[in-house]
């Protein structure tokens, strides 16, 4: 059994937190034994967090080669960042006889030794059950996690294939990577040992979105020269405002919440690997942890089948998709019901590309807004039709 990682509950990228549980204790007297409670409500994005990642300085050349030595790996060749990525940094690292990726850890929600070294734990486990999911490399010292100034490594073997968007995707595909992902979440909970669930879900406050709605618009408000994003944001914001008005009673309860285990955490098309017809890699665990397994599999969905521009649902690639992972993980359509409502509602109150750039002056998820934007007006109007191409 894999332990979860001692370290704090992480905030993912679209603002919710991966809540830490435990295997379920000894039986104990009525006395004693604590009821569960509800997991807290989806955290949002920390506005004093530097922006890190892909914007942490680059590691210096003595130190790449020095992380590099310490491993039994031919000398490289050549060493060149990878652009894809926002929390961390990597570098395809060639050698005379393979190639190999090389990830430097800088995301301070993730990066930290004992987080790090449960994540290589579980994609071994996963590689040894035979999903696609490459483990990293054991340096000289056994360990596959190595320290040089403060950062953290892992070498990689580098995998073959391609980013495939959900258009590139026929029908049997897309059932395919359902199947994947229910596949993911079985091995994961017999990888990484049961849970105890919680008592419920609390789901995010209507009334801390707007509030948030109000610092945002301030911070638009004095700009001497709008630009076009601010003109959208503006224009977002006002009509977030009305959507949470209209929308407002439908906030889900916490006993409403699907199923909680163990999960991928950030599945979508970057973190996928696509060659002769199948998926070949399984990338980036940083985001492993805890949550209901039922919306990572809708949230899954709303990122590889929109639209890119507009953020509207292939709805029919959806429901063979959603058809297949029901039937591999055992999630029936209640539950798909219950994740479409609470990824709907994280959605409705989920400000964070807003927040990186106006609170924290980091504009690299500004390309995301407008599709990210549509999406969600399209999902509210059209929310009957997408709860049935999960469901049905």
């Amino acid at each position: 059994m894999i332990p979860s990682p001692a370290s704090p509950p992480h905030v993912r990228r679209d603002g919710t937190t991966l809540v830490r549980t435990h295997a379920v204790p000894a039986a104990r007297s009525a006395r004693t034994v604590r009821r569960p409670r509800p997991a807290g409500a989806p955290a949002r994005p920390d506005p004093t967090a530097p922006p890190l990642g892909t914007l942490s300085p680059p590691v210096p050349p003595a130190v790449l080669a020095a992380v590099l030595g310490s491993y039994r790996t031919a000398p490289p060749v050549s060493v060149r960042p990878v652009a894809e990525g926002l929390l961390n940094r990597g570098y395809l690292v060639t050698t005379a006889d393979a190639r190999y990726f090389l990830k430097c850890y800088v995301d301070r929600a993730t990066a930290s030794r004992t987080a790090v070294t449960a994540q290589h734990r579980a994609t071994a486990a996963l590689h040894a059950r035979g999903l696609p999911v490459t483990p990293p490399l054991a340096g000289r010292d056994g360990c596959t996690v190595t320290t040089r100034r403060g950062r953290l490594f892992a070498l990689y073997p580098w995998v073959e294939g391609d980013h495939r968007h959900g258009d590139a995707l026929d029908h049997p595909h897309c059932a395919d990577l359902g199947i994947l992902l229910g596949r993911l979440h079985g091995a994961l909970a017999e990888a990484c040992g049961p849970v105890r669930q919680p008592a419920g879900r609390l789901a995010a406050d209507p009334e801390e979105t707007g509030a948030l709605v109000a610092d945002l618009r301030r911070r638009i408000g004095p700009r001497p020269v709008p630009g076009s994003f601010d003109a959208l944001a503006a224009e977002h914001l006002a009509e977030r405002l009305d959507l949470l008005a209209q929308h407002g009673r439908r906030r889900p309860a916490p006993d409403e919440a699907p199923p909680t285990g163990w999960t991928h955490g950030d599945f979508h098309g970057l973190n996928l690997l696509h060659r002769d017809g199948r998926v070949t890699a399984v990338l980036d665990w940083d985001k492993l942890g805890l949550h209901p397994t039922a919306e990572e599999a809708v949230r899954a969905a709303t990122l590889v089948f929109n639209d890119r521009t507009t953020g509207v649902l292939d709805l029919c690639r959806v429901r063979a998709y959603a058809r297949a992972y029901r039937a591999e993980a055992a999630a029936g359509p209640p539950v798909l019901a219950a994740a479409v409502r609470r990824v709907w509602w994280e959605r409705l109150n989920d400000l964070w590309m807003l927040q990186w750039h106006y609170q924290r002056g980091d504009h690299r998820a500004d390309q995301l807004f407008p599709a990210a934007a549509g999406q969600l007006r399209w999902w509210c109007e059209e929310y009957e039709q997408v709860l049935d191409a999960f469901t049905n």
